[in-house]
């Protein structure tokens, strides 16, 4: 019977396993929300143009800052990523420490 390889100890780590879920809980919907705002500006010019035409400051209207904000929406996705990171690599260092023990008693063997 082969013996099995590290990635396989790892993908069948339970908290590597978490380590995915969370990621792909935090990926996924920031991932569309980014995708949905992006989006959103185009299509709200193209069917809203009176809309996004109103002036709020001067020669300055709702296109004018909806399109700025999303630099600020993209400052926001990253910056709750980094936090997110920071709990994933919490998680990350815990499925090595569960390879390193595992590669541990396998040299003992």
């Amino acid at each position: 019977m082969p013996t099995p390889t590290d990635w396989d100890v790892v993908a069948a780590n339970p908290e590597f396993r978490a380590l995915l879920r969370a990621k792909k809980r935090f990926i996924v919907p920031a991932t569309i929300a980014f995708i949905v705002y992006y989006f959103a500006l185009p299509i709200l010019v193209g069917y809203a143009p009176a809309f996004m035409a109103t002036p709020v400051i001067g020669p300055v209207n709702i296109a004018y800052l909806f399109a700025l904000s999303q630099f600020f929406v993209a400052w926001l996705i990253a910056f709750l990523y980094v936090r997110a990171a920071a709990r994933f690599d919490q998680q990350g260092r815990a499925v090595l420490e569960h390879l390193d023990r595992h590669n541990a008693s396998k040299e003992q063997r």
